[in-house]
């Protein structure tokens, strides 16, 4: 399999705990961490759920690497220095931010996170911002692009139940064109 067809191939793996998030009636973000070739942990968005902001894709899949002896047999600065992420959308800057002291070594996303992308949307916790310990880490987006936007806007035609107050979407249009 070439370079593309790899990243391709974890990302549709990404899209489907997005998938599950979304029937959970979570906001539909997947991810999987690859390790030599292979799954390590996979995670969905569990923030209604939980009742709990901090619960994105990425720390629940963070939670259970770092808590599995075998994924990290012993204490290191830097855990997840061969590891790679397939998240369906752009790490939000408290993401993104545990990453970068988890020493990752590489992200790749779907699309961008406008309100609280950490890896260069909004701000470059991953690469642009100095830190005098944590290495930078290189993120990528594009991959499976339009289908992450899209089940996004399908959530978000939705009405959040859990939300505190939930807003009415009853004249909401879900909109197939992606520029």
């Amino acid at each position: 399999m070439n370079t593309m067809d790899t990243h391709l191939y974890w990302m549709q793996e990404a899209m489907t705990m997005a998938e599950e998030a979304l029937v959970a009636g979570e906001v539909p973000v997947g991810c999987v961490f690859v390790r030599d070739e292979k799954v390590i942990a996979k995670a969905r968005n569990r923030t209604n759920q939980l009742r709990n902001a901090t619960r994105h894709a990425e720390l629940e899949a963070i939670d259970e690497i770092l808590s599995d002896k075998t994924l990290t047999p012993q204490v290191v600065k830097y855990p997840l220095s061969t590891t790679t992420l397939y998240v369906t959308v752009e790490p939000c800057i408290m993401c993104a931010s545990a990453l970068r002291q988890l020493g990752i070594r590489e992200v790749f996303y779907g699309c961008g996170n406008e309100r609280f992308g950490g890896c260069g949307s909004v701000l470059g916790v991953n690469s642009d911002l100095e830190h005098p310990a944590h290495p930078a880490y290189n993120a990528i987006g594009g991959y499976c692009r339009e289908d992450a936007i899209m089940i996004l806007r399908r959530f978000y035609l939705t009405e959040n139940t859990n939300a505190p107050v939930p807003k009415l979407k009853t004249n909401r249009v879900l909109k197939t064109e992606i520029s």
